[in-house]
This record gives C-alpha cells, structure tokens and sequence, in this order.
C-alpha cells in the first residue's frame, strides 16, 4: 500500500507536469500565430492547443482507460510533434513571449467549439447508420 506521503508527493509531480504542459501549450500556441511556422504545423498546433484548452473532453473522463488514454497521448505527443516541427527561432521568440504575456480563454473556448463538432458529427453518423441498416432489416 502506498503511503500517504508518497502518494502526495506523486500527486504533486503529477500537477507540475500538467503545468509544465499547460504552459507548453501555450508557447506552442504563440508559436503558431508567427508568419514563420508552416500551415500544416500550425493545423497541428490548432488542434493540440484546442483539446488540451478544452473544458469537454474528447472521449469523457468516466470511460474506464479511453477517457484518460486521451489526455495522455494526444497533449505530450502533439506538442512533441509541434515543438519539433517548428523553426528553432520561432520557438525561441514564443518562449520569450510567454513570459511577459499572461494566457487567455480563446483557446479554450475553441477547444469546446470544436469537441461538441466532434460529438455532433459522430451522433449524426451514428445515427445515419443506425437509420440505414434498420432499413434493410
């Protein structure tokens, strides 16, 4: 059994990374607005910094494994990605940037936007092909 220090102390490292993410994130979010980051990097970026902004999740929470297996692929894996496909100097400028600028709620809202598409796009083709196949029935 873990004890309670331990598991705090985990807890804690768990919340500096996220942060630390978080934070990532946003440098990368920056990065994407400079002239110099190429489009497909910039999609990229877009879709990373909206899921990992977002207040709804992709797949929820409360679905056993999928729910966090989300998070943990899709946020350190895309800004791994972007980070590496953007121009050094680019990151160099967004990374200075950051610290004088504090983060605003666009990209949050945005991330929300785009999950509930997602969610309406999977209902309405689910939906689709519920209505198609009890028709051959």
């Amino acid at each position: 059994m873990v004890s309670d220090g331990r598991g705090r102390a985990m807890l804690d490292q768990l919340k500096t990374r996220a942060r630390q993410l978080k934070r990532e994130a946003y440098i990368v979010a920056i990065a994407a607005r400079d002239p110099r980051t190429p489009w497909y990097v910039k999609a990229l970026i877009f879709f990373v910094v909206a899921h990992t902004f977002s207040p709804i999740d992709l797949i929820p929470d409360f679905i056993p494994v999928l729910g966090y297996l989300d998070d943990l692929i899709i946020t350190p894996g895309g800004l791994w990605l972007a980070v590496r496909l953007i121009p050094p100097e680019v990151m160099a400028d967004a990374q200075s940037a950051v610290a004088t600028r504090s983060p605003d709620g666009r990209a949050g809202r945005v991330g929300a936007v785009l999950v509930v598409f997602v969610w309406i796009v999977t209902a309405a083709g689910l939906i689709y092909l519920f209505l198609h196949f009890t028709k051959r029935i």
